[in-house]
């Protein structure tokens, strides 16, 4: 599920549509949490079907370390790459701004730590990664991980709407977490070696 204070936008003819901020969401926030209602399919159901559902999911989904493919039944599909992306995924099945995220802003993730299939070339954004390989999270995943420990210290002073989405047990994971008494898990966990 997406935060609530976002809404679908056309953002270009190049890009399509996105998600966009309608009010502030700060650094630290919950995002996206992976929910009841998204669709989680295994390779074997996803090679059963017809071509054109398998463009379909190829457009809107992303694999996880198991290498299922998740389809969001939300406006969390439309969430676009950049190589400058405000949130991040994190191993456990949400996302979280790595700063604060304005009004008009677009929410976006970079789609190297989401198990890609093959590389593409994105939108040139003044970066040195210029494609999106299959094995970004193998070279980034401390950047990632880095970015991902200084929003894990705003988690708890911070609103966090998505909070009801998660389970008992990983919202005393997040809090022993931001306490020091866990070690936050590595983003490279999420990495689907079976590519």
């Amino acid at each position: 599920m997406i935060h609530p204070h976002t809404e679908l936008r056309f953002i270009s003819d190049e890009i399509g549509h996105g998600v966009v901020a309608t009010k502030l969401i700060p650094k630290g926030t919950i995002t996206w949490v992976q929910d009841k209602l998204d669709i989680v399919l295994t390779p074997a159901q996803v090679s059963s079907m017809s071509e054109d559902y398998q463009k379909v999911l190829d457009f809107f989904t992303f694999r996880n370390n198991k290498g299922e493919y998740v389809l969001c039944w939300d406006l969390a599909k439309y969430v676009n790459h950049s190589f400058k992306s405000n949130c991040l995924t994190t191993p456990y099945d949400f996302e979280i701004a790595i700063r604060d995220i304005y009004p008009g802003e677009e929410l976006t993730d970079d789609y190297g730590y989401l198990n890609i299939e093959r590389p593409f070339k994105a939108k040139d954004e003044g970066t040195d990664r210029k494609i999106v390989y299959p094995d970004d999270l193998l070279h980034f995943h401390e950047v990632w991980d880095d970015a991902l420990q200084k929003a894990f210290q705003e988690v708890k002073s911070v609103k966090q709407p998505l909070a009801a989405f998660l389970s008992e047990k990983m919202q005393k994971k997040i809090n022993k977490i931001h306490k020091g008494e866990e070690e936050l898990d590595s983003i490279l966990n999420c990495y689907y070696e079976g590519k």
